[in-house]
């Protein structure tokens, strides 16, 4: 089974990917990271997120891969773990504006088509239901509002030890909301067959027995016994 999860930033993509997978049994992919790991090139090499020739000029330099090491995704770029560097308000707006790139796109598009066709994955991001998993078993379109995203993403940040103020990271997101949203390739939109999950002011707890409802739906309470 391929369970697809589309959302902003901020709305738990990730935590409920992680979750279902490990109790389903599936593989994880968080494809936010792949394009958090080519903005962050751009973004240490110098470049402006606004250099479109230049941003895809570094793609003959770049390597990216995932791999998992004691049960956990590791992101390599150009064979370094970039670890929580992609994590930074910085790399996030950057890495809107290069998955906004029709060559970025198609160069991390080969890596997530090729874990799909091995089948059983969990993958997360912004086009999984509409173009990288259109045919997957279960599409989910996970969001929250703006300001409880924010909270969620500061206080991320907080524990990580990053110097923050929850209203920058709000305007971050209202601005990434946008621009992933209006951009002109695979925009940030739910597919058609998605179901919609507000999980605004939900424990990630809440929104896994909520998600599990759904998947139990879709596939005729084949994980009945999950929760």
């Amino acid at each position: 089974m391929n369970i697809a999860i589309d959302g902003p930033g901020g709305s738990g993509k990730s935590v409920l990917a992680k979750n279902i997978a490990k109790k389903l049994g599936l593989v994880y992919v968080d494809t936010g990271a792949l394009y958090r790991s080519v903005g962050l090139y751009s973004l240490e090499h110098g470049i402006a997120r606004t250099d479109r020739e230049a941003i895809i000029k570094t793609l003959d330099d770049i390597t990216v891969e995932l791999r998992y090491e004691n049960g956990e995704q590791h992101v390599y770029l150009c064979g370094v773990d970039v670890g929580d560097r992609i994590r930074t308000p910085d790399a996030s707006m950057y890495a809107s504006a290069v998955s906004a790139l029709p060559e970025v796109r198609a160069f991390l598009d080969k890596i997530q088509r090729d874990m799909v066709a091995r089948g059983g994955v969990v993958m997360d991001g912004r086009d999984i239901g509409t173009v990288i998993m259109p045919d997957a078993d279960v599409k989910i379109f996970l969001f929250a509002s703006p300001e409880h995203r924010a909270r969620r993403r500061y206080e991320e940040l907080l524990s990580k030890g990053q110097n923050v103020d929850y209203e920058s990271v709000l305007a971050d997101i209202v601005e990434r909301d946008r621009a992933d949203r209006e951009r002109d390739t695979a925009p940030a939109i739910p597919a058609d067959d998605a179901v919609m999950l507000d999980n605004s002011g939900f424990e990630p707890a809440d929104t896994f027995a909520a998600a599990i409802h759904i998947i139990n739906e879709k596939t005729n309470g084949s994980y009945s016994d999950v929760l």
